[in-house]
């Protein structure tokens, strides 16, 4: 099956749109043009499908690089049966090429190699084939004093180890037993000795065993992390029973080479068993290790993606001029005022707090900054001092109703990263360092999209364990996700920053600054077509980044929608047939969904494209963000001794995991609502409950300020948890019984050897 069949069948696809997409991609147009405004060719696929077409379509082509170089390097040795030839080929992952491949791959020289040049080969085959055999007469034979073969003994060594590499070498039984451990293998963790209070946050894991096949994503992390720093040491066992185990793989073995009951056999089994102990179980253990951190790692960056998604895609405050307010003690509260396009206006640092104490002050200067700029919304950063701000920012709207103040507490993950990055000193290279956090947040609660682009993505702090994962390709996931969303909303041309324009789809960094740099020193753009005038911005990239670049009031109106220039002759068409102008046609929701979008298709534009056109015109521009909400935190809650078991509050989702969401309550410590309290149903998974930013009502199950722990419920009828019990001494601690291992290989061999 070729790589086109083959995505075709795992998506669940027709082969020609598969084959369209790739033809699309491979002529460098991105994912979010291809779903937007190529819908003909392929069906329609969505962006979904389109970036699992994406990634496996370049697992596919690797996996086909490398079984051609693995290819070459078995036929230059002169050793490519045709058998391996297709097996070869017929290899459809990584692994199972490799295992092939290993018996073939160019390696140090070995005991095995040592042994086949002292001429032990045949002995070693003579024994494994030859059911009439006696081991110590035949390796008789085989003695070479000026190789080292002085007696049987070496000998029987010798041909032991070209077996036992022979064993390890097996493709498919290395695969059999691959699966057999992942099925009933064990992961077991013990913490190191001395290390417990050091490693107090592990001790969860200290006397620690589970079915390596069942641990999720977040503690299979949390494991590998603890052994990164030395707190636990972990162990592979064959099986929850290990002995049973063990002897099942074992049968395996000697069932592939079919050893019962021969002369031979004792000596062969013992050899089982030192392969199995030496060479296969070691290199099983790594693999395993590896196919679970890969798959933690998948799991994790999924999540993290999903979690930025929600984060980038939050409703934005809008065009309202906004006070952006970075709580601070010692250092004071940073406020820098922006208008409704982010523009700074004005910043001031105040002291309102210990040791200052400018209280009144504080109040008298933020009122004077609100007056003078016509402020409507003040925006709070959740980090140190931000509840002691908070009231600040209460007092001033109660003292001044006048001003139709808002406040908002807003999350200033990343808020440091940007206001020392090298994008925030040419951005505001007048403004103190310390002063571009301010601006940050405050730009962040107008538009979290716009804003939250120019932080690099692991740098927002919604992920899981975004440190220990593969750094590419979470890059990789995470960059495609603010694509996405990027070109999911659109982009104002006269508005964005360079940050925001570069993962505008065909945009790159150079064209991004080039764009900006042109409307500098041009002024802004009036109609999408001056894009051509761009330095190094050809018809290509035209053609890819103009459906996402909004032109607001234009000289075109359909350049503030998102109808692609290269269809206003089906827009100009349908103005001919019903007689109205633009302005008339645009808004005009019962009159456009009056009219039979199949009226206006031809070749290259088919009922997809139409239909997209006539919503878009009925409501162009449309943002699919949600509409902007705040949550109210408790006055009287402002620290963790402030919270009780069973009190309702209000707070912000920040980050959902798989076992869970974390909410902002307004204590400084996001406390957790576990999978188990999300919902009074069954939830599977968390995301179909609640999404990063969602505004929830939770209640206080239990606090923990030792640990700064909080434990939430959003069920309606939620109690607060009874007392904990003390906890129980290391090595105390139980889990849960595995699944019966199945022993029939076991058997197997048990049965081979009573016949010795």
């Amino acid at each position: 099956m070729d790589i086109i069949a083959r995505i075709a069948e795992e998506l669940g696809v027709p082969t020609p749109r598969v084959q369209a997409a790739v033809e699309l991609l491979d002529e460098g147009a991105t994912v979010p043009f291809i779903a937007r405004y190529r819908k003909e060719r392929t069906g329609g696929l969505d962006d979904t499908q389109l970036r699992q077409l994406e990634q496996r379509l370049a697992y596919l082509r690797e996996l086909e690089e490398r079984r051609g170089v693995v290819l070459d390097s078995i036929r230059a040795q002169g050793q490519l049966t045709p058998e391996l030839e297709q097996a070869i080929l017929a290899a459809d992952t990584k692994t199972l090429l490799e295992d092939l491949y290993l018996p073939y791959r160019p390696k140090r020289r070995s005991k095995a190699q040592q042994a086949r040049e002292a001429g032990l080969e045949g002995l070693a085959l003579d024994l494994l084939a030859n059911p009439s055999l006696d081991p110590e007469a035949t390796a008789g034979h085989y003695l070479n004093p000026d190789r080292g073969v002085a007696d049987s003994a070496a000998a029987l060594a010798g041909a032991r180890q070209i077996l036992m590499e022979h064993f390890a070498e097996d493709a498919a039984l290395v695969g059999e037993l691959r699966e057999r451990l992942w099925q009933e293998g064990w992961l077991t963790a013990r913490v190191v000795e001395g290390r417990e209070t050091a490693g107090a946050k592990f001790r969860d894991y200290f006397d620690y065993q589970e079915a390596i096949a069942t641990i999720p994503s977040h503690r299979a992390l949390a494991l590998f992390r603890g052994r990164n720093e030395g707190v636990l040491e972990l162990r592979l066992k064959a099986g929850r029973d290990e002995a049973a185990a063990e002897q099942a793989a074992l049968g395996a073995i000697a069932c592939r080479f079919g050893l019962a009951g021969r002369p031979a056999d004792r000596w062969l089994l013992d050899t089982v068993r030192q392969a199995w102990k030496i060479k296969l179980f070691p290199r099983l253990s790594g693999d395993l290790e590896q196919r679970l951190r890969e798959a933690a790692e998948a799991e994790a960056i999924r999540v993290f993606a999903q979690n930025l998604k929600d984060l980038l895609l939050a409703a934005p405050a809008g065009q309202r001029t906004t006070l952006g307010l970075d709580p601070g003690l010692r250092t004071g509260v940073k406020a820098a005022v922006v208008d409704g396009t982010g523009k700074l206006l004005e910043t001031a640092t105040l002291y309102p707090h210990p040791p200052k104490n400018q209280w009144d002050a504080s109040l008298a200067a933020l009122a004077e900054l609100c007056r003078r700029h016509e402020v409507k919304l003040l925006a709070i950063g959740n980090g140190t001092a931000s509840r002691e701000t908070d009231r600040l920012a209460a007092e001033l709207i109660a003292r001044h109703p006048e001003l139709g103040l808002a406040k908002v507490l807003v999350s200033e993950a990343g808020a440091s990263v940007y206001s020392a990055s090298a994008l925030a000193a040419q951005e505001l290279p007048d403004l103190d360092v310390t002063l571009r956090g301010a601006v940050s947040i405050a730009r962040r609660l107008q538009d979290p999209l716009a804003e939250l682009v120019k932080i690099e993505p692991k740098a927002i702090g919604v992920g899981q364990y975004q440190h220990d994962v593969n750094q590419t390709h979470l890059a990789r996931s995470l960059d495609a996700v603010v694509e996405d969303c990027v070109n999911a909303v659109g982009v104002d041309l006269n508005t964005a920053s360079a940050a925001l324009l570069r993962y505008v789809s065909g945009l790159s960094s150079t064209l991004s600054q080039n764009i900006v740099e042109f409307r500098n020193q041009n002024g802004p753009f009036r109609r999408r077509e001056d894009l051509r005038k761009v330095p190094r911005l050809g018809d290509k990239t035209f053609e890819q980044a103009a459906g996402f670049l909004r032109i607001v009031n234009g000289d075109h109106p359909l350049d503030a929608s998102a109808v692609h220039p290269e269809a206003y002759p089906v827009v100009e068409r349908i103005l001919r047939d019903t007689g109205k102008d633009i302005r008339e046609l645009i808004g005009n929701g019962e009159f456009l969904r009056s009219l039979e979008a199949a009226n206006y298709t031809d070749e290259r534009f088919g009922l997809p494209t139409v239909t997209d056109i006539l919503r878009e015109l009925e409501k162009p521009g449309r943002d699919p963000r949600p509409e902007f909400r705040t949550a109210r935190f408790e006055e009287s809650v402002a620290d963790l001794a402030d919270l009780r078991p069973g009190m309702p509050l209000e707070g912000v989702v920040t980050n959902v995991t798989n076992f869970g969401a974390f909410v902002d309550i307004g204590v400084h410590h996001d406390g957790l609502v576990h999978i188990s309290e999300l919902s009074d149903r069954f939830v599977k998974d968390p995301r179909a409950v609640v999404k990063a930013g969602d505004v929830v009502q939770v209640r206080v199950l239990e606090v923990d300020v030792e640990r700064k722990r909080i434990a939430l419920s959003m069920k309606r009828g939620a109690q607060p948890a009874a007392p904990r019990p003390a906890a129980a001494p290391a090595g105390k601690r139980r889990r849960s019984e595995p699944p019966k291992l199945q022993g029939a290989l076991a058997d197997a061999l048990t049965k081979a050897l009573r016949r010795r």
